[in-house]
């Protein structure tokens, strides 16, 4: 999230509240808009948004570091502090290794949440890094699973919420990767192919829900 403009953009248009799929829906904006806010999400006011991530590991700028380092207007200052800090040949997978959360505690963090007054959670599952925090087949040896803490961090912070608290559970994820191939590739076909959601976006996206039953999806892209 860059700025609390988009923040509120994508909660409109964005967010997927899930325990009202029974209902049959089609792609268009009358069906989309005809779907009726749930209860809970009017009346819940305060929730908590998770940002956790590789990017923590530097902690530097924010999640957009990797973009900011390497992207198309690299931040000066962030080079700079690269520069000094990592030896030249540093790659942003790098950090991954040190990703270790030892000090994860997802029920401590549970109970903060619902000590908080807060209604619902939003976890960052993925953000346009492309690191999962759950052991995705999409995302081979670039997940919390194969590399890093070495454990389904997002499974165990679902099952914290839903044992010892009501807290609503809500996932974010990222609908395209700065510097994955093939989100490359449809950009430079100025996105008339669709490589990247048909083979990546979309299953990780069934599998989170299949897998993990978020109320909330927070789709940004």
């Amino acid at each position: 999230m860059r700025s609390f403009t988009t923040v509120i953009y994508v909660t409109v248009v964005c967010c997927f509240l899930l325990p009202l799929s029974e209902q049959q829906y089609t792609p268009d904006w009358n069906s989309l808009d005809s779907r009726p806010l749930p209860a809970w999400y009017d009346e819940s006011k305060i929730g908590i948004f998770i940002h956790w991530g590789v990017f923590s590991v530097p902690s530097i700028v924010s999640e957009w570091m990797w973009w900011d380092w390497k992207g198309d207007n690299p931040n000066p200052e962030l080079v700079a502090f690269m520069n000094r800090n990592y030896p030249p040949d540093w790659t942003y997978a790098d950090f991954a290794a040190q990703f270790h959360a030892e000090f994860y505690d997802p029920n401590e963090w549970a109970d903060i949440f619902a000590a908080s007054g807060a209604k619902y959670i939003v976890l960052t599952s993925k953000h346009h890094e492309g690191f999962t925090l759950w052991p995705s087949k999409y995302s081979f040896n670039w997940n919390a699973m194969d590399v890093g803490p070495k454990r389904d961090l997002l499974g165990d912070l679902a099952n914290a919420i839903r044992n010892r608290t009501d807290l609503v559970f809500g996932l974010y994820h990222s609908m395209y990767e700065w510097f994955h191939p093939l989100y490359l590739e449809d950009k430079k076909n100025g996105f008339q192919t669709q490589l990247f959601p048909n083979t990546k976006t979309l299953p990780e996206l069934k599998e989170i829900v299949e897998n993990y039953k978020p109320s909330v999806i927070w789709s940004d892209g």
